[in-house]
């Protein structure tokens, strides 16, 4: 009898603490809280361990210095019980396609058109986690992206969705749409079923990308991902992709944008990210005038930031060689000349694009002398070694 008590009046506190999470999650302006067990993913070190084999990181290294601790979430932190995860939808008003129609705009993720999501989810799980701990008094760890979190399997196993065929999350309720972050704790909750997986025979996401980044559903090839190319890869962009990225200068969002669960997708919360009206289509014209500290000025607090102004530049010449406007010419000719080589080559692809044979034989005439060998590669490549 004794020992009913206690089970009971154990399952009370694990119900009433569950509800709890979840009022506070909803307060924050969270749009899905679910409970799952650290022990929920155990296939994720498997086809963590195939993505690393096949080099499909790229140059992620950091995916495989942690890979131990991203197996396997009693790694990251043994003494772990229970794992929340969050997610709050940022879908936006139109679809973000509709720009890659306009060849002298520039089209930036979603994601990142306004603060930096780590920070804004971070502060909230912060303060979830604060009332949660106190409430509770157990002991917790809050984790947005940046930390060895495989969220998204974590994510399916506590019901918040399942992991499409474009490997990202997705919601009956909000889409393709979703920020994850997930609350580790000492605390014994209620856990929630997992979601199934709903994609059927759909293979939109997979047709949509430009780059043919998915050798199979589920799976997917970083080294072929316009989002990885302009934000993750630091050198020269293979030559092979660039009239494929189009205009985007900072991630892509087809694969999101053309999943079919996004028209069922409900309101998002009020609290949600509101994209900034100057990065929702900005001109590629103004954009290859930035500097160090234009760049800066004008990315401040955003996620684009952290990819510095060089690459950023790189991006933004490879939209300019992609947009047939000659208008450009003269800038791409300044940037020919910067002190990035990384810049400096990809305005030579530019303006290679944008100029008549003749004229850019000329332009070639004129150039000064090049010590760096990837800057010299691209004049080979363009005929005026």
């Amino acid at each position: 009898m004794i020992d009913d008590r206690a089970a009971a009046k154990a399952q009370a506190r694990r119900e009433k603490l569950t509800a709890f999470i979840r009022e506070e999650a909803k307060a924050q302006g969270f749009d899905l809280c679910r409970v799952t067990g650290p022990d929920s993913i155990p296939r994720a070190p498997e086809r963590l361990e195939i993505f690393l084999a096949d080099g499909h990181h790229g140059t992620m290294d950091w995916m495989e210095e942690t890979r131990e601790r991203r197996g396997d979430p009693k790694v990251l932190w043994s003494d772990v019980r229970s794992i929340v995860m969050f997610a709050m939808n940022y879908g936006p008003e139109e679809d973000p396609r509709g720009i890659l129609d306009r060849p002298d705009k520039a089209a930036i993720s979603v994601y990142a058109r306004n603060r930096d999501y780590h920070d804004i989810i971070k502060g909230r799980l912060k303060e979830v986690a604060t009332r949660f701990a106190a409430r509770a008094g157990e002991d917790v760890k809050v984790f947005v992206d940046t930390a060895p979190v495989m969220e998204k399997p974590l994510g399916e196993a506590a019901g918040l969705g399942w992991q499409g065929k474009h490997t990202n999350l997705v919601s009956r309720t909000h889409g393709s749409w979703l920020f994850l972050g997930s609350m580790f704790t000492t605390a014994d909750l209620i856990v929630d079923e997992p979601e199934r997986d709903h994609c059927g025979s759909c293979r939109a996401c997979l047709d949509a990308c430009p780059t043919s980044a998915f050798p199979a559903p589920y799976r997917l090839d970083a080294r072929r991902c316009i989002s990885y190319l302009t934000i993750e890869h630091k050198g020269t962009i293979a030559p092979a992709f660039r009239p494929l990225i189009g205009n985007r200068i900072y991630g892509c969002d087809d694969c999101l944008a053309t999943c079919p669960w996004n028209k069922f997708a409900a309101s998002a919360s009020e609290m949600k990210l509101k994209a900034r009206e100057d990065l929702k289509e900005p001109a590629i014209a103004d954009l290859l005038t930035l500097d160090d500290a234009d760049f800066r000025a004008l990315f401040s607090g955003s996620p684009v930031k952290r990819i510095g102004r060089d690459r950023f530049v790189r991006n933004v010449l490879i939209a300019a060689g992609n947009s047939s406007d000659g208008s450009l010419i003269a800038q791409c000719r300044v940037l020919s000349a910067d002190s990035s080589p990384v810049v400096r080559g990809m305005a030579i692809w530019a303006l290679k694009q944008l100029m008549t044979d003749e004229v850019f034989r000329a332009f070639a005439d004129e150039r000064g002398a090049e010590e760096d060998p990837d800057v010299l590669e691209e004049w080979r490549m363009a005929g005026a070694a």
